[in-house]
């Protein structure tokens, strides 16, 4: 019973952090060193747009990046 228990809170921490969201827009608030995938066509075919946020006072970090398409899954953006 209680590797059961185990399993079942291990698979509750693992499977949210399984797929990266891509957003469509970027975030206007992004936390310190928060990370956000973007759908942008400022990055070539196959690639999207991360972006890291930064502390007070410092830009965000924007570098294109790809992603498998088992890594990902697309979402709207709420501002």
């Amino acid at each position: 019973m209680r590797n059961l228990v185990a399993v079942l809170i291990f698979s509750a921490m693992v499977l949210p952090c399984s797929g990266r969201t891509i957003l469509k827009s970027e975030p206007l608030v992004l936390g310190p060193y928060e990370v956000a995938f973007v759908q942008d066509a400022s990055c070539p075919a196959g690639q999207v747009l991360k972006v890291t946020g930064a502390i007070r006072g410092l830009h965000r970090k924007r570098a294109c990046v790809v992603l498998s398409s088992e890594q990902a899954s697309l979402a709207v953006a709420t501002p």
